[in-house]
C-alpha cells in the first residue's frame, strides 16, 4: 500500500499534466459532452475565470495545488434546464430591449423589472428579494420574468424556470419513485433564484398547493429569491391559500405589480 509521500507524488504528477494541457487555465474536456455543452455557450462568453473548461487550478496556504469546479457550472447547468423546458437562453426574444410597452401601465411594469434586476444584488439576501407579476392576461408577465433570468444568468447567477403547470404534473405522476421526485423537488427548492411561471395556472388540486406550499416554505426560511407569474390578484393567492400567498406577498412586498383590464392584453389590444 503506497504512503502518503507517494500519493501526493502522483497527485501532483496528474496537476502537472494538466497544467501543460491547459497552461493553468483549467482542464481542457474534449469529450462529447463538452462539444454539447458549447450548444448553450456563446463564443464570446467564455468564462473568465477557468477559460470555458469548467475547473480552476488554485495553490492553497500549504503551497498544495487543488482543482475544484468553477461557478459556471452551476449557470450552465441552469441554462440546460432552461432548455429542457422549452426556453432558448441564447438569441431569445424575450428580453427587456423586446418588450415594447404600449400604454403607462405597461411602462410600469417593465420599469419595475429593470429596476428589480439593477437592484438585485442589494436586497439578495434580505426578506424581499424577490418579484411578483399578477392578474392580467397578456400582459408580459412571462416575458418580464424571463428576461430578469436571462439577465441575471448573463450576471453568472443561476436561475432555475419552473413553467407551474408542467412540472407540477411531472412531479404528480412520479411522487411514487422516490428519488425522481426528491431530486426534482431539491432543484426547486435550492436554486439560486427560481422563476414560476403561471403560478396556479389550471385546475388546481390538494396536491398541487402541497408541493409548491413546499417549494416556496422552503426558499421563504432560506431567503432564496423567486420571481412568480400568476394570473392571480394578490388578494386571491391569500384567499387561494393563505400559506402560500402570505409567503409569496411578504417576499415580493417591495417589488408586486399587479395588472388589471383588458386593455393591458398586447394579444388583443389591436
Amino acid at each position: 500500500m503506497e504512503d502518503l509521500q507517494e500519493t501526493m507524488e502522483r497527485i501532483n504528477a496528474v496537476i502537472q499534466r494538466i497544467r501543460q494541457k491547459t497552461n493553468g487555465q483549467g482542464i481542457k474536456l474534449q469529450s462529447q459532452k463538452s462539444q454539447q455543452m458549447q450548444t448553450f455557450k456563446e463564443l464570446s462568453e467564455v468564462c473568465p475565470l477557468c477559460g470555458g473548461s469548467g475547473f480552476i487550478i488554485k495553490c492553497n496556504s500549504k503551497g498544495q495545488d487543488t482543482i475544484k469546479f468553477c461557478s459556471c457550472k452551476d449557470v450552465d447547468k441552469s441554462k440546460m434546464l432552461w432548455r429542457v423546458s422549452g426556453i432558448e437562453t441564447e438569441r431569445n426574444r424575450l428580453t427587456f430591449g423586446n418588450y415594447k410597452p404600449y400604454n403607462i401601465t405597461t411602462e410600469k411594469i417593465k420599469g419595475a423589472a429593470i429596476d428589480y434586476f439593477k437592484n438585485f444584488n442589494n436586497i439578495r439576501a434580505s426578506r424581499r428579494n424577490s418579484m411578483a407579476f399578477l392578474g392580467q392576461v397578456g400582459s408580459g408577465k412571462t416575458h418580464l420574468s424571463v428576461a430578469i433570468g436571462l439577465n441575471l444568468l448573463a450576471k453568472g447567477i443561476p436561475v432555475v424556470y419552473m413553467s407551474y403547470r408542467d412540472e407540477i404534473l411531472k412531479l404528480k405522476q412520479n411522487i411514487l419513485d422516490e428519488e425522481y421526485y426528491e431530486n426534482s423537488l431539491r432543484k426547486y427548492k435550492t436554486a439560486a433564484v427560481l422563476i414560476v411561471d403561471d403560478l396556479f395556472k389550471g385546475k388546481i388540486s390538494e396536491a398541487d398547493i402541497n408541493i409548491i406550499f413546499e417549494i416556496i416554505n422552503y426558499r421563504y426560511m432560506n431567503n432564496l429569491p423567486i420571481i412568480v407569474s400568476s394570473e392571480f390578484t394578490a388578494e386571491r393567492l391569500l384567499y387561494f391559500d393563505e400559506g402560500v400567498g402570505s409567503r409569496i406577498i411578504e417576499m415580493c412586498k417591495d417589488y408586486t405589480v399587479e395588472i388589471a383590464g383588458k386593455e393591458n392584453n398586447f394579444r388583443v389590444k389591436n
